[in-house]
């Protein structure tokens, strides 16, 4: 476990950065808290599998209060007809306490999990990965311009191998045309805030079978996409 680095928007906030194979009782049970009263019927043991799968843990405590995490990792892999191994960077689960969202706290948390082994460095290419079960927090992986799932547009077979084996790496199955990842039969739990959706962001989700415990997974190229990606 290593401190993070401080921030002036968080100087009330212990963030550490932990590495979950050395996760203690204590931390897990904070996470657990954070997850139950973000979400009804919380899938504890879905978070225990992420937790297993992916490699560092951001955790944000108030006075000993779980404020937000996120899981993350990077790992530098064969990709399919990329002729070098490439940096896949694997977005996690994360929460954040409702009196702490539009603060940034997110996007520092997200960003600390996936860097923290030093494989992604910004302004190299990476292919940047995560999964979601809700259009609000796919908003995310659309601020990249190469980001795919789109609505309407079939997904190449290139962009089918590399979802396949991003699939891998995260340890689930998808499907390939929809990139839809398949879930255990049980929910993985429904936000307790609710968000403002359009119903154009619902469309691209309309495969996703929350109460099957679906998400969706999603990536792009950062910066730019290699040639003939699109």
């Amino acid at each position: 476990m290593a401190p993070a680095p401080g921030s002036p928007k968080f100087t009330d906030i212990d963030i550490r950065i932990i590495r979950t194979e050395n996760i203690r009782d204590d931390e897990r049970a904070l996470v657990h808290e954070l997850f139950e009263t973000s979400y009804r019927k919380a899938n504890h043991p879905y978070l225990d599998k992420a937790l297993a799968s992916l490699s560092f843990l951001a955790l944000a405590t108030r006075d000993g209060t779980p404020v937000g995490f996120a899981l993350g990792d990077a790992v530098r892999t064969a990709v399919p007809r990329m002729p070098e191994p490439q940096v896949v960077v694997l977005a996690g689960l994360s929460c954040i306490n409702g009196d702490y969202r539009r603060q940034g706290l997110f996007s520092r948390l997200a960003g600390l999990a996936m860097t923290q082994n030093g494989l992604w460095n910004l302004g190299a290419r990476a292919l940047v990965c995560g999964r979601t079960a809700h259009p609000a927090s796919f908003r995310t992986m659309k601020q990249f311009p190469t980001f795919i799932p789109r609505y309407g547009v079939a997904l190449s077979e290139w962009q089918r191998e590399v979802g396949l084996c991003v699939a891998e790496l995260y340890h689930v199955k998808i499907d390939p045309e929809t990139f839809v990842v398949i879930g255990s039969g049980t929910p993985i739990g429904y936000p307790r805030l609710e968000i403002d959706v359009t119903p154009e962001e619902w469309r691209l989700f309309e495969a996703v079978d929350r109460d099957r415990g679906d998400s969706l997974l999603g990536m792009a190229w950062a910066p730019e996409a290699p040639e003939g990606w699109h």
